[in-house]
């Protein structure tokens, strides 16, 4: 009998250990996952961009435009020269190496914040722009101002760009010929901040004629979709920064919750959202990598 009971103290003891040696190896397995999954993450956020192409099918494309092709970037957020130099270095380097006809850059080159003064982040701009000047291709480089250029010094960021070779559009329209056939590049300057006036950004373009517009905010296209546009290139969402499996993204802001990445349809209108290089807050991506995006115009099939 006695020895019975100690058999049975033995398998409860041998029990009760097994049941701590399992929680303590899951917990073990679960801290290693939960730090890889953040290692993982901040190595996504500093690797550099991922190219996209898509190809843009455009109803009214003169035949003279089949094959043009644009390079979007979005969301630099300069902030700090070690997170921020070496992927906009890298960007400016793919860029080049594609060999664009143009190069469109759709917003937020710096970062606004509440801990220092307006001023202060508006001087990310010069850095920025610095490194931007690198980007070659065949029509120059042309830009929007995004919410936080805007929060910031927007004349003072425009200046900034300007001198460094982006010509800035606020709210105007530029064509671009070949063969005696144009398109047109509209800019629209931020909606967020409710600096745009979409009537003076196309009131020029002839609305028989092929229109590409820029504009930070995404679901703006809702807007846009109701004039004669065919093509709007959008950015501000970063594509939610952090993607997480069978939910997405947690969070995406204002103007970019119906139209956070890629390419959609609005009415005739044709989209195209892309996720940013940069990030807010702690430099920090999952399941959504920094973008490059190369659009290829083509004519109707």
């Amino acid at each position: 009998m006695q020895h019975n009971m100690k058999s049975a103290h033995t398998c409860r003891s041998n029990s009760a250990i097994t049941r701590r040696s399992f929680v303590r190896r899951a917990g073990f397995f679960a801290t290693a996952v939960v730090l890889g999954a953040a290692s993982e993450t901040l190595v996504t956020a500093l690797k550099g961009p991922v190219i996209e192409y898509v190809d843009i099918r455009m109803p009214r494309l003169p035949q003279a435009f089949d094959g043009f092709r644009i390079i979007l970037l979005s969301d630099f957020h300069y902030d700090h020269p070690w997170f921020d130099d070496p992927i906009i270095q890298s960007a400016v380097a793919k860029t080049n190496e594609l060999k664009p006809d143009l190069v469109v850059l759709t917003g937020d080159y710096v970062t606004h914040h509440k801990l220092y003064g307006r001023e202060q982040a508006a001087h990310g701009a010069e850095p920025c722009g610095r490194l931007l000047q690198g980007i070659r291709s065949r029509l120059g480089t042309f830009a929007v101002l995004g919410n936080h250029d805007v929060m910031t010094d927007p004349n003072f960021v425009t200046a900034t760009l300007e001198s460094n070779g982006v010509r800035v559009l606020r709210n105007v329209s530029v064509p671009f010929e070949r063969e005696r056939t144009r398109i047109w590049l509209a800019g629209v300057d931020d909606v967020l901040e409710k600096h745009n006036d979409l009537d003076q950004t196309l009131k020029n373009i002839p609305s028989g004629e092929s229109t590409i517009v820029l504009v930070h905010e995404p679901d703006y296209a809702d807007v846009v979709s109701r004039r004669h546009v065919d093509l709007q290139l959008s950015g501000h969402s970063h594509g939610g920064q952090v993607r997480l499996p069978f939910i997405g993204a947690p969070y995406l802001p204002p103007l970019a919750r119906k139209y956070p990445w890629g390419l959609r349809k609005v009415r005739k209108l044709l989209l195209y959202t892309n996720r940013g290089l940069g990030t807010i807050g702690v430099p920090l991506r999952l399941n959504c990598p920094p973008e490059i995006t190369v659009v290829t115009l083509r004519t109707p099939a």
